[in-house]
């Protein structure tokens, strides 16, 4: 049986922080049962640290930066490169993006630019903490997201979204 603690703990990291995180590593991985495997394994490393945070913010921007370089370290295993996931044949998981919309058109961008675009338009993160997630310099989150913002908007208009702005 777990610790009373521990098990207050899980209770509250589930609900404050599965669904954020869950479409972070889904949002990087383009797997719902990686991503799924990812959510699983940043909990639990929470679980075990051993240090305090200094406030739910500092937390959660812990839990972030475990979760993408999880989903790294994922991306580069030799397992990953070496197999075909089970999604190619199994059933649709439970959120998919919308065909033709535009999560489909970020999902199909390459992680890079994916990561910073969850981070700043899903998360609320601006590009200076993600940059501080990510351990890269501001100038090259705006580069990312400027490159990606570009990306998105051709494939839009060539979808026939019609002339975008921006």
């Amino acid at each position: 049986m777990a610790e009373p603690d521990k098990e207050a703990l899980a209770e509250r990291l589930v609900e404050l922080y599965s669904d954020k995180l869950l479409r972070l590593a889904y949002s990087i991985l383009n797997s719902v049962p990686d991503a799924q495997d990812v959510c699983q394994e940043v909990l639990l490393k929470r679980l075990e640290h051993p240090g305090v945070f200094e406030s739910p913010e500092h937390e959660a921007a812990w839990l972030v930066r475990v979760a993408v370089n999880t989903c790294k370290n994922l991306r580069r295993s030799p397992w990953r490169t070496r197999t075909v996931g089970l999604e190619q044949v199994a059933e649709p998981a439970a959120f998919q993006p919308e065909e033709g919309g535009v999560l489909e058109e970020v999902q199909k961008l390459p992680a890079k630019y994916r990561e910073v675009l969850v981070l700043y338009y899903y998360l609320g993160y601006d590009t200076g903490e993600i940059a501080a997630l990510l351990n890269i310099r501001p100038e090259a989150v705006r580069a990312r997201m400027s490159r990606a913002r570009r990306h998105l908007k051709a494939e839009l208009e060539g979808q026939g979204y019609g002339r975008l702005s921006g």
